[in-house]
């Protein structure tokens, strides 16, 4: 898809806004649970250091806060969406469809995805395949699907210890689940070769729709009660974990990294988590950071250029800044995103 230049209509918007600017002075952003931290950083050191009041910054969700930046183009409108996942095509139709057709990329960093229990709790070295085995609706028992039997992490991996299953995982609307579906459970799903059980099992009219079928297999989790989708933040998980110390629980590298007196951290695949893991990339499950910017509100928003200027900035977002000391893995390419930001590049066509 490649994106057209603004429509008439949407142009006599930006312009209203223009006019009216005074009415709203603060650059609005929403979105990511997982952004949101770093987003508040970032918009408080603005306050503090710029001419231009702070940001007002909330969250709901990185698919909702899309959705409420391709609600339209004007100061109704919020400017920035916060994502902890890359934006969908249907979010830019939809943007498109309501008359915001230029929209800007901003990946400014890494978040792992990591698996952490109980300090006072045994060790854990998974791999995606025991993720798998634990929480999938059905799994290969002598080379053919079962209702999933097993009750303890030693029944998935004898390697593991013998503790009942609990996990509390991300539930659907957050942005952590997609990276846990396809790196976690679609790895462990193919590594077990349950995938290629529910491919071959899969009906449509296309290879493409069959693989489609055969993911969301893989997706399928037991309803037993010992996979719990957790719609709040990690500190939701937390608390869930304080009241139930046998259970593992998924969270962002820079949550664990800010409770490491309550939580002990699991390796996947044998990699310990950590920044250098993360951004090396030799960590299997961590996922880019993203915000997006609506183009036609630079210039008629107070504010809004200088802020992504600074939130993509050495001193913020460098290695040495103050998101690095939070937790969020520093982009290697940072100065190409430096590049594009203040070019005012937007996005090309989704690869």
């Amino acid at each position: 898809m490649s994106f057209v230049k603004l429509t008439a209509s949407a142009l006599a918007i930006a312009a209203v806004s223009a006019t009216t600017a005074s009415a709203r002075d603060q650059v609005q952003i929403a979105g990511s649970s997982t952004v949101l931290p770093y987003a508040t950083i970032v918009a408080e050191a603005f306050g503090e250091n710029f001419d231009f009041p702070t940001p007002v910054v909330e969250g709901g969700g990185s698919g909702a806060g899309r959705k409420k930046m391709c609600e339209g183009v004007g100061e109704n409108t919020i400017d920035i969406a916060n994502s902890s996942s890359r934006i969908k095509q249907s979010d830019i139709d939809l943007c498109g469809s309501n008359g915001v057709s230029e929209i800007m990329e901003v990946r400014f960093g890494y978040d792992g995805i990591v698996f952490a229990s109980d300090i006072n709790g045994p060790s854990f070295a998974f791999t995606p395949a025991d993720w798998f085995n634990a929480l999938a609706k059905e799994v290969v028992v002598d080379g053919k699907l079962v209702a999933n039997p097993n009750k303890s992490w030693a029944d998935t991996n004898g390697s593991l210890p013998a503790q009942d299953i609990l996990a509390f995982i991300p539930g659907t609307k957050h942005g952590t689940r997609e990276v846990f579906d396809k790196k976690v459970l679609e790895a462990g799903c193919k590594a077990t070769g349950a995938y290629d059980i529910f491919l071959a099992a899969a009906e449509g009219e296309t290879d493409k729709k069959k693989k489609k079928a055969a993911k969301k297999a893989c997706h399928a989790l037991r309803t037993d009660g010992v996979s719990v989708d957790i719609d709040g933040d990690y500190t939701e998980t937390l608390a869930r974990l304080a009241a139930n110390s046998n259970a593992i629980g998924v969270f962002g590298l820079s949550f664990y990294q800010n409770n490491t007196d309550k939580l002990v951290v699991a390796t996947m695949d044998g990699v310990t988590p950590s920044t250098e893991t993360v951004a090396s990339g030799e960590y299997p499950v961590s996922r880019p950071l993203f915000f997006y910017v609506k183009k036609a509100h630079l210039g008629v928003i107070p504010g809004l250029q200088e802020y992504i200027d600074f939130f993509v900035s050495d001193d913020m977002a460098g290695p040495d800044g103050p998101l690095a000391e939070y937790g969020l893995v520093s982009d290697p390419e940072l100065a190409k995103t430096q590049e594009m930001v203040a070019a005012g590049v937007a996005m090309g066509p989704l690869n």
